[in-house]
């Protein structure tokens, strides 16, 4: 009898089933799957769950990535992967989903699982380049990935330093250097904490 995966989808288990088993507590919904309550919650499981929107042969990027990385706390609303220059996929489309083709080294891309994603010192000079979000919400997703992952601020400040002709690049220095300032909690400084 073959193994169900981890993160479960229509493709799985007709939509009845998985509603059903939800609400009788034995599955929760993670972005667009359904998984076991009981399951872990590492990036190999969150790179599944963004995975099952777009064939297995993007890469998830940019804040999908960041919160695979636990750097957000929610998957972003539209999906982002990449796929790179030279590899030849079709066109993707749907709702929920945005695909662009980069420039990537093989160095940039993990595996997790079934599903490959960039690393955390790529996530974080693709968010800090990203003109689309707002400064606090990039220089916070980047602040937790130099704060969780060993050896990431190092890496973007050398990609950063080093980079001439990259786009974006004055805003991502601009927006690391305050992210290196950000409060590791979650509050940017000078941000008075929550009260209850």
């Amino acid at each position: 009898m073959a193994r169900l995966p981890r993160v479960l989808g229509t493709d799985d288990l007709p939509l009845a089933e998985l509603c059903a088993a939800r609400i009788d507590g034995e599955l929760f919904v993670i972005d667009e799957g359904w998984a076991p309550v009981d399951e872990p919650d590492l990036p190999a499981f969150r790179a599944e769950a963004v995975a099952l929107r777009v064939p297995r042969r993007l890469i998830i990027e940019r804040l999908s990535a960041a919160w695979v990385h636990g750097a957000i706390d929610a998957p972003p609303r539209t999906a982002q992967f990449c796929v790179p220059l030279h590899e030849r996929v079709a066109v993707v489309t749907g709702p929920g989903t945005c695909v662009r083709e980069v420039v990537i080294d093989a160095g940039d891309v993990l595996a997790l699982g079934s599903a490959r994603c960039t690393t955390p010192a790529r996530t974080a000079v693709d968010v800090l380049r990203d003109p689309g979000l707002d400064d606090g919400v990039a220089e916070l997703a980047v602040a937790r990935l130099v704060e969780a992952h060993a050896g990431v601020a190092e890496l973007v400040r050398a990609r950063i330093a080093t980079a001439h002709r990259l786009p974006h690049l004055a805003l991502a220095r601009r927006r690391f250097a305050r992210a290196e300032g950000v409060d590791r909690v979650g509050a940017l400084p000078g941000q008075p904490s929550l009260t209850r």
